[in-house]
């Protein structure tokens, strides 16, 4: 019981000590005041100035946008700087002729190379060309009649021709250029006949 006793004497102790101490201001805390230099007032949330400047920024960046679109879709590209100059003459390549251009006519239908052999008389009674050799081309299945030219030099003689044989198509190709000859004509199912125009 000395203890118990003991225990009790120091709770009185010390509230007899308690109250020999004069009050102050810290032994009665008013209810939801803060007092004391830690205690720091709580600022304002201004969220809504993020959120107008969000929103002022997106409106911009959908306008530059819209903006900078229309105009390269009105032009195809986007406007190039004023430094410039003036766009270059029109190098395009005229059609002319050439008798001296050694041509190779292949049939590429089952004609079997008669469609050939015909069209290089032609070709030869009115002087479009030097014939070197008319046949069956290797595929029989040819769509769209061609003139093919493995020179860049050969493209005038080429067009030249392409138009006397009705407007066909004209390429060049780089696989021709092993052949004895400058141009080789190409005649697939849709060719009609010298002059007129392919399907």
């Amino acid at each position: 019981m000395t203890q118990e006793h003991e225990a009790a004497h120091g709770v009185r102790s010390r509230r007899a000590a308690a109250s020999e101490y004069p009050a102050d201001r810290f032994d009665e805390i008013p209810a939801g005041g803060r007092i004391g230099a830690h205690r720091v007032t709580a600022q304002p949330r201004v969220t809504w100035h993020f959120v107008l400047g969000g929103l002022i920024g997106a409106a911009l960046l959908t306008t530059i946008g819209i903006v900078g679109v229309t105009i390269a879709g009105s032009a195809g590209t986007l406007p190039l700087p004023s430094s410039q100059g003036p766009a270059t003459a029109d190098t395009k390549v005229k059609p002319k002729l050439n008798p001296e251009a050694t041509v190779a006519v292949l049939d590429g239908t089952t004609a079997e190379g008669a469609t050939a052999q015909a069209l290089a008389t032609v070709i030869t009674d009115e002087k479009w060309g030097t014939i070197v050799l008319a046949g069956p081309a290797a595929d029989t299945d040819t769509a769209i009649s061609a003139v093919f030219y493995a020179d860049a030099a050969n493209e005038a003689a080429a067009l030249g021709l392409a138009e006397k044989l009705g407007g066909v198509s004209t390429y060049l190709n780089a696989d021709y250029a092993e052949g004895d000859s400058d141009l080789v004509v190409l005649i697939g199912a849709d060719y009609a006949g010298p002059g007129k125009s392919a399907n």
